[in-house]
């Protein structure tokens, strides 16, 4: 169904748009900026020179190789052998229908098995009902909860902190 695969610059115009449409961030934890290509593509250099720390992967359909999200792995401490998950979902055809769920698994396959990492942690939006299902399902446990940690649409917002182990995913 999917497969993942390094970012390239070409990715980065289906990115931008993502990263500007409210429907999409307004499920992140991120807080809704506008973004222009050029900024993204700065953004992309500064990923470039900074890849020994951070793994950033387009989600792609196996059939007809579209881009339909990105997932990262990213503040990869090797010392304490631990990283933070990202994704985003761009695709809205693809949402809820297990292509996040398949990265995720693949995403955190990569970083327990070639990475030697222990942990694998992340924070969600308490109201974000269907990631917070799926990471359950993938196996993240909830740490605890960062109280009106980002301010979106007017509001301060709870985010979840979760985790994993390596020792808990079922490989």
């Amino acid at each position: 169904m999917i497969y993942l695969r390094e970012l390239k610059e070409s990715d980065l115009e289906a990115i931008n748009t993502w990263r500007n449409d409210h429907d999409i961030v307004d499920l992140l934890g991120a807080n809704f900026r506008y973004i222009n290509l050029e900024t993204d593509k700065e953004w992309f250099q500064g990923y470039m020179r900074n890849r020994n720390n951070q793994v950033r992967c387009s989600v792609c359909l196996r059939e007809s190789h579209e881009v339909v999200g990105l997932i990262s792995l990213t503040s990869i401490d090797y010392l304490n052998s631990n990283a933070e998950l990202h994704i985003m979902i761009g695709k809205k055809d693809c949402q809820n229908k297990g292509v996040g769920t398949l990265a995720v698994r693949e995403m955190i396959k990569h970083g327990f098995l070639n990475l030697n990492l222990e942990r694998i942690y992340l924070s969600v939006l308490v109201s974000n009902e269907r990631a917070i299902n799926m990471y359950k399902k993938v196996g993240f446990k909830q740490e605890g909860v960062l109280r009106k940690a980002v301010y979106k649409g007017g509001q301060y917002k709870d985010l979840i902190q979760m985790s994993l182990l390596k020792e808990e995913f079922n490989i």
